[in-house]
């Protein structure tokens, strides 16, 4: 029995922590340390009410509007058609598929033509603002932002946010002030626009505004983060003795110094201070920081190379919106994140944006506007290249597309071929397409066959093995995981299982599968393993019951209904077991189960005899 194969495409996640210590951090890509948040810490934008109401989905949002309308009428004469004579409901209809499908773009362009047809319909025009804000059109989005009685302020406070922003866009920062001016950006989009704020401020030449002091000795992480916006904005001014005052009181508390002293020790880079800002990485070092930037940085430093840039203006607020978007998924708003981050990608064009706006909109569920974004990641920064590969992976297996997922892993370990990790996920998805062989070379090589190798590496290596019909190298492999994880219900399973079918250590491999139940009482395939177990012993009456529940946990697995049949068959229920069988040929059984069912259709079961194997 292949068992818990289904469970093999959840290990590529359950290994990444174990495998953590197999690949330099230096050769990952960079990950901003604002990710960070500490759990109950508050979080809501300083002089702002706190976030009113759910905002991760802006699409619910939009759908529990109901604005006037005029109807549209029974017999609409003439039927609103476009230059190629495309009608306003086709184009709707079109629209509403595209999006449905995850074809962001070409649902709001849709979309758009709808409202250019139809304006005096309003929840068209509400559709078009959400599709093209997702999609990323934000010329659009501007365009059409939604205001008024009834429209919900996660939509109507996005639409002013999106103004604002594409205004400093396209260098128009007094226009963008203008707006923020007449009212802050509202809840829930209020922090965002907090953050974003001095920097258009300093665009449109109003320092006064753009260093406004904020709460000096506040510690919430959002007050941080306006604390970081002024000392950055402070140098950017050439205001260097407060530049230095604000990163060191900024530094000065614990969570302050865990975000920013990487910040900090790069501003004294700039200003030639080489000995401060090499003691500044080395307590960021002491302290545990877990950014890889940092031990970089005094790599760099120590390598008398050039200190990075202080960031101007527009790249200033992109990397704002950032930390918004970040903060916003870890409160489940992805979608709110996708938008902010579509923000940072217009003011300033990265791949570690496009990178996280892809994260953001697979997290939203929008698979296929993920991959696009995943897609525009160059392969420049190979770390980078390769992490975005594997999210494209990772999404297609979300999609069932086994074969791209394939394509996507081998990108990745095309060029990170020393990433232990990459080398993993890659013999995992090989797994699930049956290329055995492939996988175990994967698994048997440098990267992954090393002596402190963890309990999934081997696992994994059993099961291929056990695929194989390499049965002793398989029983090796999984005792090795056993011996790691020794109340594992999954290995005590797959192990259990093979001794009691290969009939070598029964009784011993049916108190595992006895434990694993226990340990998972819920799971359907370790229940079949019992129900087996005990169908091998002989124990057919106690079998057919605990393979008749197996079958209500799994009812699709033609593996635990051919059993049952075999169960069936043995306490004299033959008409039973001939309806197991022929169910297991509706389920899509592989060529030797399919033939093998055939033939017990055919001429039934021999009586089974018991099985005791003990032996080594």
């Amino acid at each position: 029995m292949n068992i818990l194969r289904f469970r093999l495409a959840l290990l590529s996640f359950v290994a990444v922590g174990a495998l953590a210590g197999a690949a330099a951090a230096q050769d990952r890509p960079p990950v901003d340390p604002a990710v960070v948040v500490e759990p109950g810490a508050a979080v809501e934008p300083v002089d702002a009410e706190p976030v009113d109401g759910d905002i991760d989905d802006i699409d619910e949002a939009v759908e529990a509007v109901e604005p006037e309308i005029t109807p549209i009428p029974t017999v609409w004469a003439p039927v609103p058609r476009d230059a190629q004579g495309r009608s306003a409901y086709g184009l709707y209809l079109a629209g509403r598929l595209a999006l449905s499908r995850g074809l962001g773009e070409t649902g709001a362009a849709l979309l758009a033509d709808v409202a250019a047809l139809t304006p005096e319909q309003p929840s068209v025009r509400l559709q078009t603002f959400t599709a093209a804000l997702l999609a990323g059109d934000l010329d659009l989005a501007a365009r059409l932002r939604p205001s008024g009685e009834g429209v919900p302020p996660v939509i109507s406070e996005a639409g002013r946010l999106v103004a604002v922003v594409q205004a400093f866009v396209h260098d128009d920062p007094d226009a963008a002030l203008a707006e923020l001016r007449v009212a802050p950006i509202g809840q829930p989009h209020a922090r965002a626009g907090l953050y974003v704020e001095p920097w258009i401020a300093a665009a449109a030449g109003n320092w006064d505004l753009a260093l406004r002091q904020p709460s000096p000795t506040a510690t919430d992480p959002t007050s941080l983060f306006i604390r970081h916006n002024r000392a950055l904005l402070l140098e950017n001014h050439r205001q260097y003795a407060e530049a230095d005052a604000a990163f060191a009181a900024l530094t000065a508390s614990p969570l302050g110094g865990q975000l920013f002293r990487r910040s900090y020790a790069e501003y004294l880079e700039r200003r030639g201070r080489r000995a401060e800002a090499l003691a500044v990485y080395d307590a960021a070092i002491a302290g545990g920081s877990t950014d890889p930037t940092v031990a970089r940085g005094r790599a760099r430093l120590m390598a008398r190379g050039r200190a990075p840039a202080a960031p101007t203006l527009r790249p200033g607020a992109a990397d704002i919106l950032t930390i918004a978007a970040i903060q916003a998924s870890t409160e489940g708003g992805a979608e709110v994140a996708a938008v902010y981050l579509r923000l940072a990608l217009n003011l300033d064009p990265t791949d570690l944006t496009r990178f996280r706006l892809g994260q953001a909109l697979a997290a939203a569920g929008r698979e296929v506007d993920a991959r696009d974004a995943l897609a525009r990641v160059a392969d420049s920064d190979p770390a980078l290249y390769a992490q975005a590969r594997m999210e494209m992976g990772r999404s297609f297996q979300r999609g069932e597309d086994s074969k791209a997922a394939l394509a996507e892993f081998s990108r990745a370990a095309a060029v990170e071929p020393d990433e232990a990790e990459i080398a993993y996920v890659l013999a995992s998805q090989l797994i699930q397409l049956n290329r055995y062989d492939e996988a175990l070379v994967l698994l048997n090589g440098p990267l992954l066959n090393t002596a402190d190798q963890p309990f999934e590496i081997h696992f994994v290596r059993g099961v291929v093995y056990e695929s194989l019909e390499r049965v002793d190298e398989a029983e090796a492999e999984l005792w090795a995981a056993l011996q790691a994880r020794p109340d594992d219900a999954t290995v005590l399973n797959y192990l259990g299982y093979l001794w009691v079918d290969s009939g070598k250590r029964v009784s011993q491999g049916a108190e595992m599968i006895a434990r694993a139940h226990e340990a998972e009482p819920t799971n359907g395939n370790i229940q079949d393993s019992l129900g087996w177990a005990q169908y091998r012993q002989g124990q057919y009456e106690v079998a057919v019951d605990t393979l008749e529940a197996a079958v209500a946990k799994e009812p699709a697995n033609a593996e635990i209904n051919d059993h049952l049949g075999d169960a069936y068959w043995q306490v004299g229920r033959q008409r039973e077991a001939g309806f197991q069988w022929e169910r297991v040929l509706t389920l899509t059984p592989d060529a030797s189960r399919q033939a093998e069912v055939e033939r017990k259709l055919a001429e039934g079961l021999a009586p089974a005899v018991p099985v005791s194997g003990t032996g080594a």
